[in-house]
Protein backbone atom coordinates (compact mmCIF):
# COMPACT_ATOMS: atom_id res chain seq x y z
CA UNK A 1 0.00 0.00 0.00
CA UNK A 2 1.28 3.19 -1.15
CA UNK A 3 2.39 5.47 1.92
CA UNK A 4 0.15 8.72 2.02
CA UNK A 5 2.14 12.09 1.78
CA UNK A 6 1.35 14.87 3.44
CA UNK A 7 0.61 17.95 1.37
CA UNK A 8 2.25 21.49 0.85
CA UNK A 9 0.59 24.26 1.60
CA UNK A 10 1.81 27.70 -0.31
CA UNK A 11 3.54 29.02 2.61
CA UNK A 12 5.61 25.78 2.95
CA UNK A 13 6.24 25.03 -0.61
CA UNK A 14 7.86 28.48 -0.94
CA UNK A 15 10.14 28.17 2.42
CA UNK A 16 13.05 26.19 0.83
CA UNK A 17 13.38 29.14 -1.71
CA UNK A 18 13.12 31.97 0.88
CA UNK A 19 15.14 29.74 2.97
CA UNK A 20 18.20 29.64 0.33
CA UNK A 21 17.50 33.19 -0.59
CA UNK A 22 17.87 34.45 3.00
CA UNK A 23 20.90 32.15 3.58
CA UNK A 24 22.63 33.65 0.19
CA UNK A 25 22.11 36.87 1.01
CA UNK A 26 23.20 37.14 4.77
CA UNK A 27 25.87 34.48 4.35
CA UNK A 28 27.32 35.15 0.81
CA UNK A 29 26.67 38.59 0.23
CA UNK A 30 26.73 39.89 3.91
CA UNK A 31 29.18 37.89 5.72
CA UNK A 32 31.35 36.52 2.56
CA UNK A 33 30.64 33.15 2.44
CA UNK A 34 31.26 29.80 0.13
CA UNK A 35 27.96 29.69 -1.75
CA UNK A 36 28.72 25.48 -1.70
CA UNK A 37 28.22 25.58 2.45
CA UNK A 38 24.89 27.84 1.87
CA UNK A 39 23.88 25.44 -1.00
CA UNK A 40 23.93 22.23 1.06
CA UNK A 41 22.64 23.73 4.28
CA UNK A 42 19.79 24.55 2.01
CA UNK A 43 19.57 21.35 0.71
CA UNK A 44 19.83 19.68 4.11
CA UNK A 45 16.73 22.09 5.55
CA UNK A 46 14.94 20.72 2.18
CA UNK A 47 15.36 17.26 3.38
CA UNK A 48 13.96 17.98 6.66
CA UNK A 49 10.65 19.23 4.74
CA UNK A 50 11.10 15.94 2.89
CA UNK A 51 11.16 14.04 5.66
CA UNK A 52 8.21 15.53 7.48
CA UNK A 53 6.04 14.69 4.11
CA UNK A 54 6.62 11.25 4.78
CA UNK A 55 9.71 10.47 2.37
CA UNK A 56 12.44 8.02 3.28
CA UNK A 57 16.23 8.98 3.21
CA UNK A 58 16.39 7.04 0.46
CA UNK A 59 14.00 8.52 -1.72
CA UNK A 60 15.90 11.81 -0.61
CA UNK A 61 18.98 10.55 -1.98
CA UNK A 62 17.15 8.90 -5.13
CA UNK A 63 16.12 11.85 -6.49
CA UNK A 64 19.10 13.70 -6.08
CA UNK A 65 21.03 11.42 -8.17
CA UNK A 66 18.18 11.41 -10.49
CA UNK A 67 18.88 15.14 -10.66
CA UNK A 68 22.44 14.55 -10.91
CA UNK A 69 22.09 12.37 -13.80
CA UNK A 70 20.06 14.48 -16.51
CA UNK A 71 23.25 17.05 -15.74
CA UNK A 72 25.88 14.60 -16.05
CA UNK A 73 26.64 14.65 -20.00
CA UNK A 74 26.59 18.45 -19.96
CA UNK A 75 29.41 18.13 -16.60
CA UNK A 76 31.54 16.33 -18.66
CA UNK A 77 31.47 18.35 -21.37
CA UNK A 78 32.25 21.50 -19.08
CA UNK A 79 35.29 19.11 -17.96
CA UNK A 80 36.53 18.83 -21.75
CA UNK A 81 35.57 22.75 -22.16
CA UNK A 82 38.69 22.64 -19.33
CA UNK A 83 41.36 20.43 -21.05
CA UNK A 84 40.26 21.90 -24.42
CA UNK A 85 41.44 25.90 -23.22
CA UNK A 86 44.79 24.37 -22.00
CA UNK A 87 45.59 22.35 -24.62
CA UNK A 88 44.74 25.17 -27.25
CA UNK A 89 47.32 27.51 -25.13
CA UNK A 90 49.60 24.90 -25.09
CA UNK A 91 49.45 24.63 -29.09
CA UNK A 92 49.43 28.13 -29.65
CA UNK A 93 45.90 28.46 -31.04
CA UNK A 94 44.28 30.94 -28.92
CA UNK A 95 47.60 33.13 -28.67
CA UNK A 96 47.34 33.07 -32.55
CA UNK A 97 43.91 34.57 -32.54
CA UNK A 98 44.28 37.32 -30.08
CA UNK A 99 47.73 37.91 -32.03
CA UNK A 100 46.14 38.66 -35.24
CA UNK A 101 43.29 40.41 -33.55
CA UNK A 102 45.70 43.16 -31.95
CA UNK A 103 47.24 43.12 -34.96
CA UNK A 104 45.09 44.40 -37.03
CA UNK A 105 43.45 47.10 -34.94
CA UNK A 106 43.52 50.19 -36.41
CA UNK A 107 43.66 52.57 -33.67
CA UNK A 108 41.73 55.31 -35.56
CA UNK A 109 38.71 53.64 -35.00
CA UNK A 110 39.48 52.23 -31.07
CA UNK A 111 35.69 52.23 -29.73
CA UNK A 112 34.70 49.59 -32.48
CA UNK A 113 38.17 47.83 -32.23
CA UNK A 114 38.08 47.20 -28.71
CA UNK A 115 34.17 45.77 -29.28
CA UNK A 116 35.87 43.49 -31.68
CA UNK A 117 38.70 42.36 -30.03
CA UNK A 118 37.40 42.21 -27.05
CA UNK A 119 34.38 39.66 -28.52
CA UNK A 120 36.62 37.70 -30.45
CA UNK A 121 39.66 37.00 -26.76
CA UNK A 122 36.59 36.70 -25.01
CA UNK A 123 34.76 33.51 -27.73
CA UNK A 124 38.16 32.35 -28.19
CA UNK A 125 39.17 32.00 -24.46
CA UNK A 126 35.40 31.33 -23.38
CA UNK A 127 35.94 34.29 -19.71
CA UNK A 128 34.84 36.98 -19.92
CA UNK A 129 37.20 38.59 -16.77
CA UNK A 130 40.37 37.12 -18.64
CA UNK A 131 39.89 39.09 -21.64
CA UNK A 132 38.69 42.16 -20.26
CA UNK A 133 41.82 41.82 -18.24
CA UNK A 134 44.44 41.34 -20.81
CA UNK A 135 43.60 42.38 -24.16
CA UNK A 136 40.70 45.22 -22.41
CA UNK A 137 43.03 46.64 -20.13
CA UNK A 138 45.49 47.45 -22.88
CA UNK A 139 42.68 48.90 -25.20
CA UNK A 140 42.16 51.04 -22.35
CA UNK A 141 45.50 52.32 -22.67
CA UNK A 142 45.14 52.84 -26.37
CA UNK A 143 41.71 55.33 -25.07
CA UNK A 144 43.66 56.94 -22.68
CA UNK A 145 46.53 57.75 -25.35
CA UNK A 146 44.33 59.01 -27.83
CA UNK A 147 42.22 61.02 -25.25
CA UNK A 148 39.18 59.24 -26.13
CA UNK A 149 36.14 58.95 -23.68
CA UNK A 150 37.11 56.04 -21.27
CA UNK A 151 33.49 55.66 -20.09
CA UNK A 152 32.68 54.92 -23.82
CA UNK A 153 36.17 52.65 -24.16
CA UNK A 154 35.17 50.76 -20.99
CA UNK A 155 31.57 50.13 -22.20
CA UNK A 156 33.33 48.78 -25.43
CA UNK A 157 35.29 46.62 -23.43
CA UNK A 158 32.40 44.85 -21.54
CA UNK A 159 30.17 44.50 -24.00
CA UNK A 160 32.48 43.00 -26.42
CA UNK A 161 33.70 40.58 -23.09
CA UNK A 162 30.39 39.11 -22.14
CA UNK A 163 29.03 38.79 -25.94
CA UNK A 164 32.16 35.74 -26.07
CA UNK A 165 30.69 34.72 -22.24
CA UNK A 166 27.81 34.20 -23.44
CA UNK A 167 28.01 32.51 -26.60
CA UNK A 168 31.21 30.38 -26.44
CA UNK A 169 30.88 27.08 -26.11
CA UNK A 170 33.74 27.42 -23.58
CA UNK A 171 32.69 29.79 -21.15
CA UNK A 172 31.52 28.04 -18.21
CA UNK A 173 28.00 30.46 -17.42
CA UNK A 174 27.09 29.30 -21.08
CA UNK A 175 27.35 25.63 -20.15
CA UNK A 176 25.96 26.12 -16.76
CA UNK A 177 22.71 28.05 -18.22
CA UNK A 178 22.33 24.76 -20.52
CA UNK A 179 22.70 22.60 -17.41
CA UNK A 180 19.82 24.34 -15.37
CA UNK A 181 17.57 24.65 -18.22
CA UNK A 182 17.71 20.90 -19.17
CA UNK A 183 19.26 21.90 -22.90
CA UNK A 184 21.95 20.89 -25.18
CA UNK A 185 24.86 23.06 -25.21
CA UNK A 186 24.90 23.98 -29.07
CA UNK A 187 21.39 24.09 -28.99
CA UNK A 188 21.04 26.83 -26.09
CA UNK A 189 24.20 28.80 -28.34
CA UNK A 190 22.15 28.67 -31.61
CA UNK A 191 18.90 29.94 -29.79
CA UNK A 192 21.10 32.61 -27.83
CA UNK A 193 21.97 34.31 -31.66
CA UNK A 194 18.07 35.36 -31.68
CA UNK A 195 19.08 38.02 -29.31
CA UNK A 196 22.62 38.24 -29.28
CA UNK A 197 23.47 38.99 -32.72
CA UNK A 198 20.78 42.28 -32.42
CA UNK A 199 22.67 43.38 -29.79
CA UNK A 200 26.34 42.88 -31.57
CA UNK A 201 24.98 44.90 -34.89
CA UNK A 202 23.42 47.42 -32.66
CA UNK A 203 26.09 47.90 -30.29
CA UNK A 204 28.75 47.56 -33.29
CA UNK A 205 26.76 50.45 -35.49
CA UNK A 206 27.22 52.88 -32.04
CA UNK A 207 30.91 52.47 -31.49
CA UNK A 208 31.82 53.28 -34.89
CA UNK A 209 29.51 55.73 -35.24
CA UNK A 210 30.59 57.09 -31.80
CA UNK A 211 34.45 56.41 -32.49
CA UNK A 212 34.87 57.42 -35.96
CA UNK A 213 35.18 61.01 -35.71
CA UNK A 214 36.70 60.98 -31.82
CA UNK A 215 40.73 61.17 -33.17
CA UNK A 216 42.59 61.96 -35.88
CA UNK A 217 43.14 59.80 -38.63
CA UNK A 218 47.32 59.03 -38.00
CA UNK A 219 48.01 57.86 -34.32
CA UNK A 220 50.44 55.17 -33.35
CA UNK A 221 50.03 51.99 -32.13
CA UNK A 222 50.48 51.80 -28.17
CA UNK A 223 53.41 50.61 -26.70
CA UNK A 224 51.79 47.76 -24.56
CA UNK A 225 50.08 46.76 -27.33
CA UNK A 226 53.32 46.21 -29.01
CA UNK A 227 54.54 44.84 -26.38
CA UNK A 228 52.22 41.75 -25.79
CA UNK A 229 52.92 41.81 -30.03
CA UNK A 230 56.80 41.23 -29.76
CA UNK A 231 55.75 38.54 -26.47
CA UNK A 232 53.32 36.20 -28.26
CA UNK A 233 56.03 36.10 -31.66
CA UNK A 234 58.83 35.35 -29.21
CA UNK A 235 57.03 32.63 -27.27
CA UNK A 236 54.84 31.13 -30.32
CA UNK A 237 55.74 29.86 -33.88
CA UNK A 238 52.58 31.02 -35.42
CA UNK A 239 51.29 29.33 -38.36
CA UNK A 240 47.79 28.94 -40.33
CA UNK A 241 47.53 24.87 -39.12
CA UNK A 242 46.82 26.37 -35.41
CA UNK A 243 43.75 27.54 -36.47
CA UNK A 244 42.54 23.45 -37.34
CA UNK A 245 40.89 22.83 -33.60
CA UNK A 246 38.76 25.61 -33.99
CA UNK A 247 37.93 25.05 -37.13
CA UNK A 248 37.40 21.28 -36.08
CA UNK A 249 35.05 22.28 -33.08
CA UNK A 250 33.10 24.69 -35.83
CA UNK A 251 32.52 21.91 -38.10
CA UNK A 252 31.24 19.80 -35.39
CA UNK A 253 28.89 21.99 -34.15
CA UNK A 254 27.26 22.24 -37.61
CA UNK A 255 27.17 18.97 -38.39
CA UNK A 256 25.54 18.28 -35.09
CA UNK A 257 28.35 15.58 -34.12
CA UNK A 258 28.76 14.16 -30.59
CA UNK A 259 30.07 16.77 -28.47
CA UNK A 260 32.52 15.07 -26.33
CA UNK A 261 34.45 13.05 -28.92
CA UNK A 262 34.46 16.10 -30.86
CA UNK A 263 36.41 18.13 -28.09
CA UNK A 264 38.80 15.46 -26.93
CA UNK A 265 39.84 15.30 -30.62
CA UNK A 266 40.56 18.91 -30.86
CA UNK A 267 42.09 18.60 -27.83
CA UNK A 268 44.62 16.00 -28.84
CA UNK A 269 45.47 17.90 -32.44
CA UNK A 270 46.03 20.97 -30.25
CA UNK A 271 48.65 18.69 -28.20
CA UNK A 272 50.07 17.64 -31.56
CA UNK A 273 50.50 20.88 -32.42
CA UNK A 274 52.24 22.05 -29.62
CA UNK A 275 54.85 19.76 -29.92
CA UNK A 276 55.75 19.30 -33.10
CA UNK A 277 55.47 23.10 -34.09
CA UNK A 278 56.18 25.26 -30.46
CA UNK A 279 58.82 22.21 -29.82
CA UNK A 280 57.00 21.79 -26.45
CA UNK A 281 57.23 17.82 -24.58
CA UNK A 282 54.42 15.36 -24.65
CA UNK A 283 53.95 15.77 -20.26
CA UNK A 284 53.90 19.25 -20.73
CA UNK A 285 50.85 18.73 -22.97
CA UNK A 286 49.41 16.36 -21.04
CA UNK A 287 49.64 18.79 -18.15
CA UNK A 288 48.40 21.68 -20.19
CA UNK A 289 45.02 19.15 -20.59
CA UNK A 290 44.36 18.83 -16.90
CA UNK A 291 46.49 21.29 -14.83
CA UNK A 292 45.77 23.72 -17.14
CA UNK A 293 49.02 25.83 -19.13
CA UNK A 294 51.39 27.58 -17.52
CA UNK A 295 54.22 29.86 -18.95
CA UNK A 296 56.75 28.04 -17.67
CA UNK A 297 56.49 25.42 -19.96
CA UNK A 298 58.53 27.45 -22.74
CA UNK A 299 61.72 27.61 -19.76
CA UNK A 300 63.36 24.38 -21.16
CA UNK A 301 63.05 26.09 -24.22
CA UNK A 302 65.28 29.14 -23.25
CA UNK A 303 62.58 31.55 -22.52
CA UNK A 304 63.12 33.41 -19.32
CA UNK A 305 59.24 33.72 -18.56
CA UNK A 306 60.25 35.39 -15.37
CA UNK A 307 60.73 38.77 -17.21
CA UNK A 308 57.34 39.37 -19.19
CA UNK A 309 55.23 41.75 -18.50
CA UNK A 310 51.92 41.00 -16.04
CA UNK A 311 49.41 40.62 -19.07
CA UNK A 312 50.95 38.16 -20.79
CA UNK A 313 50.95 35.40 -17.80
CA UNK A 314 47.31 36.66 -17.01
CA UNK A 315 45.91 36.21 -20.88
CA UNK A 316 47.82 32.29 -21.52
CA UNK A 317 48.02 30.93 -17.82
CA UNK A 318 44.99 29.05 -17.52
CA UNK A 319 42.52 26.54 -19.07
CA UNK A 320 42.82 22.05 -17.65
CA UNK A 321 40.33 20.25 -16.71
CA UNK A 322 40.86 20.76 -12.82
CA UNK A 323 39.78 24.44 -13.65
CA UNK A 324 36.67 22.92 -14.19
CA UNK A 325 35.94 21.88 -10.60
CA UNK A 326 34.85 24.79 -8.65
CA UNK A 327 32.31 25.18 -11.25
CA UNK A 328 30.78 21.40 -11.42
CA UNK A 329 31.40 21.49 -7.26
CA UNK A 330 28.66 24.19 -7.94
CA UNK A 331 26.77 22.40 -10.29
CA UNK A 332 26.67 19.39 -7.37
CA UNK A 333 25.76 21.50 -4.63
CA UNK A 334 23.29 23.18 -6.63
CA UNK A 335 21.56 20.16 -7.84
CA UNK A 336 21.02 18.39 -4.62
CA UNK A 337 18.99 21.06 -3.43
CA UNK A 338 16.96 21.00 -6.71
CA UNK A 339 16.51 17.64 -6.45
CA UNK A 340 15.35 17.63 -2.98
CA UNK A 341 13.05 20.04 -3.56
CA UNK A 342 11.63 18.15 -6.38
CA UNK A 343 10.91 15.28 -4.51
CA UNK A 344 8.78 17.70 -2.06
CA UNK A 345 6.45 18.64 -5.30
CA UNK A 346 7.26 22.80 -3.74
CA UNK A 347 8.39 23.83 -7.66
CA UNK A 348 5.01 21.99 -8.92
CA UNK A 349 2.50 23.85 -6.71
CA UNK A 350 4.69 27.53 -6.97
CA UNK A 351 4.65 27.46 -10.73
CA UNK A 352 0.47 26.11 -10.38
CA UNK A 353 -0.26 29.28 -8.59
CA UNK A 354 2.67 30.90 -10.60
CA UNK A 355 0.61 30.49 -13.87
CA UNK A 356 -2.82 31.53 -12.77
CA UNK A 357 -1.13 34.61 -13.59
CA UNK A 358 0.78 34.36 -16.90
CA UNK A 359 -1.29 33.62 -19.71
CA UNK A 360 1.36 34.12 -22.68
CA UNK A 361 4.28 33.49 -24.07
CA UNK A 362 5.30 37.33 -23.19
CA UNK A 363 4.75 37.53 -19.51
CA UNK A 364 6.56 34.11 -19.54
CA UNK A 365 9.38 35.94 -21.01
CA UNK A 366 8.68 39.11 -18.80
CA UNK A 367 9.02 36.97 -15.26
CA UNK A 368 11.87 34.95 -15.94
CA UNK A 369 13.70 38.47 -16.82
CA UNK A 370 12.47 39.79 -13.65
CA UNK A 371 13.25 37.24 -11.52
CA UNK A 372 16.66 36.59 -13.08
CA UNK A 373 17.15 40.52 -12.26
CA UNK A 374 15.67 40.00 -8.67
CA UNK A 375 18.11 37.46 -8.13
CA UNK A 376 21.24 38.87 -9.78
CA UNK A 377 20.67 42.19 -7.49
CA UNK A 378 20.05 40.24 -4.44
CA UNK A 379 22.54 37.50 -4.27
CA UNK A 380 25.42 39.30 -6.37
CA UNK A 381 26.54 35.78 -8.29
CA UNK A 382 26.03 35.18 -11.84
CA UNK A 383 25.84 31.23 -11.44
CA UNK A 384 22.80 31.72 -8.96
CA UNK A 385 21.00 34.16 -11.61
CA UNK A 386 21.33 31.51 -13.85
CA UNK A 387 19.97 28.50 -11.34
CA UNK A 388 17.45 30.12 -9.50
CA UNK A 389 15.23 30.79 -12.59
CA UNK A 390 16.08 27.88 -14.47
CA UNK A 391 14.72 25.38 -11.86
CA UNK A 392 11.90 27.68 -10.78
CA UNK A 393 10.36 28.48 -14.65
CA UNK A 394 11.46 25.17 -16.24
CA UNK A 395 8.26 23.04 -15.65
CA UNK A 396 6.30 26.50 -16.30
CA UNK A 397 7.82 26.90 -20.03
CA UNK A 398 7.00 22.92 -20.74
CA UNK A 399 3.61 23.38 -19.78
CA UNK A 400 3.06 26.21 -22.34
CA UNK A 401 4.66 23.94 -24.73
CA UNK A 402 7.73 25.57 -25.53
CA UNK A 403 11.40 24.57 -25.54
CA UNK A 404 13.38 24.76 -22.49
CA UNK A 405 16.13 26.93 -24.86
CA UNK A 406 13.75 29.57 -24.35
CA UNK A 407 14.14 29.76 -20.64
CA UNK A 408 17.87 28.85 -21.26
CA UNK A 409 18.65 32.13 -23.58
CA UNK A 410 16.61 34.17 -21.30
CA UNK A 411 18.31 33.92 -17.94
CA UNK A 412 21.44 34.75 -19.95
CA UNK A 413 20.17 37.88 -21.69
CA UNK A 414 18.87 39.00 -18.30
CA UNK A 415 21.96 37.33 -16.26
CA UNK A 416 25.23 36.57 -17.37
CA UNK A 417 25.64 39.83 -19.51
CA UNK A 418 23.78 42.07 -16.88
CA UNK A 419 26.05 41.16 -13.47
CA UNK A 420 28.98 43.32 -14.73
CA UNK A 421 26.60 46.72 -14.77
CA UNK A 422 25.59 46.41 -11.10
CA UNK A 423 28.40 47.96 -9.26
CA UNK A 424 27.68 45.61 -6.24
CA UNK A 425 28.29 42.42 -7.91
CA UNK A 426 31.40 40.65 -7.78
CA UNK A 427 31.68 41.64 -11.70
CA UNK A 428 30.92 44.57 -11.67
CA UNK A 429 33.35 45.44 -8.84
CA UNK A 430 35.88 43.74 -11.22
CA UNK A 431 35.32 45.60 -14.13
CA UNK A 432 35.39 48.74 -12.70
CA UNK A 433 38.15 48.11 -10.78
CA UNK A 434 39.96 47.13 -13.47
CA UNK A 435 38.87 49.25 -16.60
CA UNK A 436 39.25 52.33 -13.99
CA UNK A 437 35.81 53.34 -14.61
CA UNK A 438 32.90 53.24 -12.41
CA UNK A 439 30.26 50.63 -13.30
CA UNK A 440 27.56 53.65 -13.97
CA UNK A 441 29.85 55.42 -15.86
CA UNK A 442 30.23 52.86 -18.54
CA UNK A 443 26.29 51.44 -17.90
CA UNK A 444 25.27 53.53 -20.52
CA UNK A 445 28.00 52.58 -23.43
CA UNK A 446 27.49 49.05 -22.45
CA UNK A 447 24.46 48.18 -25.33
CA UNK A 448 25.59 45.01 -25.90
CA UNK A 449 24.99 43.65 -22.36
CA UNK A 450 21.61 44.89 -21.80
CA UNK A 451 19.79 45.65 -25.19
CA UNK A 452 19.27 41.52 -25.34
CA UNK A 453 16.80 42.11 -22.96
CA UNK A 454 14.67 44.39 -24.66
CA UNK A 455 14.99 41.94 -27.73
CA UNK A 456 14.13 39.08 -25.72
CA UNK A 457 10.79 41.10 -24.60
CA UNK A 458 10.37 41.95 -27.70
CA UNK A 459 10.11 38.11 -29.49
CA UNK A 460 8.04 37.04 -26.49
CA UNK A 461 4.88 39.40 -27.05
CA UNK A 462 5.18 38.52 -30.76
CA UNK A 463 6.22 35.28 -30.84
CA UNK A 464 9.40 35.73 -33.31
CA UNK A 465 11.92 33.45 -32.18
CA UNK A 466 10.28 31.23 -30.05
CA UNK A 467 10.98 27.60 -30.37
CA UNK A 468 8.04 25.37 -29.25
CA UNK A 469 8.42 21.80 -28.39
CA UNK A 470 7.26 19.08 -30.52
CA UNK A 471 5.11 17.85 -28.46
CA UNK A 472 2.01 19.87 -29.60
CA UNK A 473 -0.53 18.54 -27.09
CA UNK A 474 1.64 20.30 -24.11
CA UNK A 475 0.29 23.38 -25.78
CA UNK A 476 -3.52 22.25 -25.28
CA UNK A 477 -2.73 21.71 -22.01
CA UNK A 478 -4.69 23.56 -19.21
CA UNK A 479 -2.28 26.21 -17.68
CA UNK A 480 -3.13 24.94 -14.63
CA UNK A 481 -2.81 21.54 -13.00
CA UNK A 482 -3.26 19.88 -9.37
CA UNK A 483 -0.37 18.76 -7.46
CA UNK A 484 -0.71 15.04 -6.97
CA UNK A 485 -2.00 13.95 -3.83
CA UNK A 486 0.26 11.08 -3.65
CA UNK A 487 3.60 10.71 -4.51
Amino acid sequence: MKQERKRLTLGLAALPILMMLGLLIVGYVLMGLRIEPLLLLSAVFTAFLACWQGYSWDEVIQSIVQKLAKAMPVILILVCVGGLIGSWMFSGTIPYMVYWGLKLISPQYILIAAFFITSLVSVCTGTSWGSAGTVGVALMGVAHGLDVSLAAAAGAVVSGAYFGDKISPLSDSTNFAAIVADTTLYAHIQHLLWTTLPSFLLAACVFFFAGFSAIGEEVATPEKVLTILSTLEQLYQFNPLLLMPPLIVLWGAIAKKPTIPLMLLASAIAIGLGITLQGLSLQSGFNSLIDGFNLTMFTPLGHDVSQLIPDIPRLLNRGGMFSMMSTILLVFCAFSFAGVLTLTGALDLIINRLLTLIHSTGQLIASTIATTLLVTGATSDGKLALLIPGELFQDAYRRMGLDTKNLSRTIEDAGTVIEPLIPWTAAGVYMAGTLGVSTLDYLPWAIQCYSAMFFALAYGFTGIGIARTDQKELANEPLTMTVAKER
